[in-house]
């Protein structure tokens, strides 16, 4: 008896401990007492987020600090991708198509000012993180995609968090949206190497378009602003992003 003792002690190790070294578990302990397994606490994580991301790059406004804790950024991004969530990067989403990092999307949203009387225009919203997180800042966001499935994705979360001053709608991105112009603000979450006229035509007097724009090796953002009738642009921080569809530079144009 006490041999048959000493050779249980490894295993009943196993059983208490959950330790696999130097042995692996064996198959029926292992159904019976699963590894256990830690979900990620991502509040902390979004909090982790504000502060050493957009805080620390000097976004201080409290109503952008607040619309950034209240967004659960993990339910945008696919679910194998939800442990990088609150990375330093920008995500993809579906091929050719980024979520902006924390910092770069702060900042943007810092840069175009939105206000809660204000209605926006968000192109390239893909899953709709961005339309949710200026629709705490804003009394109206549209969120605009052109691919089938991103929009699927984009209602149903909308419905899903039940955002009432959300609507997603489906077109071309370099078109905007005519239907429900003129906008306040028009927010465009990627690279771009020209705006499209037709884009600018669509701010009230008064309005902005905020982009992050690509020349050469550098990406940096960029404002438009119509006053009086007359859009005039200037550039701000630097940061990256992807080209979207439709943004690309023809040939022989000058920005």
């Amino acid at each position: 008896m006490q041999r048959q003792l000493v050779s249980l002690a490894p295993l009943l190790l196993l059983v208490v401990t959950g330790k696999t070294d130097p042995y692996k578990r064996p198959r029926f302990l292992r159904l019976i007492f699963p590894e256990p397994t830690t979900m990620p606490d991502y509040a902390t994580l979004r909090a982790n987020m504000v502060a050493t991301q957009v805080l620390a790059n000097g976004v201080t406004e409290e109503r952008i600090l607040e619309a950034f804790r209240a967004v659960p950024r993990e339910v945008f991004v696919p679910t194998a991708k939800r442990g990088i969530a609150y990375a330093e990067a920008p995500i993809e989403i579906v091929p050719g198509r980024f979520m902006l990092s924390p910092r770069c999307f702060a900042k943007l949203v810092e840069l175009a000012n939105v206000r809660p009387e204000e209605t926006v225009l968000d192109i390239a919203c893909a899953t709709g993180y961005s339309t949710h997180v200026l629709a705490q800042l804003a009394k109206r966001v549209i969120g605009l995609e052109e691919d089938a499935a991103l929009v699927r994705v984009a209602s149903d979360m909308q419905h899903s968090l039940r955002a009432a001053n959300i609507a997603i709608v489906q077109g071309s991105l370099a078109k905007g949206y005519r239907d429900r112009a003129h906008y306040d603000v028009i927010f465009i979450e990627g690279g771009v190497e020209v705006v499209p006229e037709v884009l600018l035509a669509q701010l009230v007097e008064g309005g902005r378009l905020v982009a992050m724009y690509r020349r050469d090796a550098q990406t940096r953002a960029v404002i438009f602003l119509n006053e009086g009738g007359r859009i005039g642009h200037r550039l701000d921080f630097d940061d990256s992003a992807m080209l979207l569809p439709g943004f690309r530079q023809p040939a022989g144009f000058v920005f």
